[in-house]
């Protein structure tokens, strides 16, 4: 399997947008990857926007981002959550530092956003935050996936196949 060995990182919060997350980690676990969910919390239930329970594997302040290969930011309402946490902002600067692949989909483009690293990014996102994400420097595009480097940008659940794709390709080739 192709992403055998690799270590990915999946933020949870409450109100995360069900098969933002549970799409992708699934198409990664399927290829290999070891993917750990990581909350404020550790072994703690978060329940998505449609009632998909997810239960944390560690929280925030228990990960070194330097033993992991990649991160992924489901939308939802979560990331307007997920970008409080000064943990989390650190988690993604370090992991934009390094050049891992960085996936957010959806509302995610907040955290990213938040944690400063669009300026000049080709990302996508859902249409309603678009100006947020130009106005942190980013350029948007309103395609179902967009791949600047190592950051994988998606619109919103329909496009989940290709930005799944996309984003294990780009793990892959880490």
């Amino acid at each position: 399997m192709r992403l055998q060995n690799k270590k990915v990182i999946a933020l949870i919060s409450p109100d995360f947008e069900d098969l933002e997350l549970w799409y992708p980690v699934l198409r990664l676990q399927e290829e290999g990857a070891t993917v750990h969910l990581v909350g404020e919390k550790a072994n703690e239930t978060y329940i998505g926007k449609y009632g998909v329970p997810a239960i944390s594997d560690y929280a925030f302040s228990d990960i070194q981002a330097s033993e992991y290969d990649a991160i992924l930011v489901p939308g939802g309402w979560a990331p307007d959550k997920l970008r409080r946490y000064p943990e989390v902002l650190d988690i993604v600067r370090y992991m934009h530092e390094q050049k891992k692949p960085i996936g957010q989909i959806c509302h995610a483009g907040w955290v990213l956003i938040s944690a400063k690293i669009l300026n000049g990014v080709n990302v996508t996102s859902t249409p309603g935050i678009r100006d947020d994400m130009e106005n942190a420097g980013a350029i948007w595009h309103d395609e179902p996936v967009v791949v600047d480097g190592h950051i994988v940008s998606s619109r919103r659940p329909p496009d989940l196949p290709p930005y799944a794709k996309a984003f294990a390709d780009a793990l892959a080739e880490q």
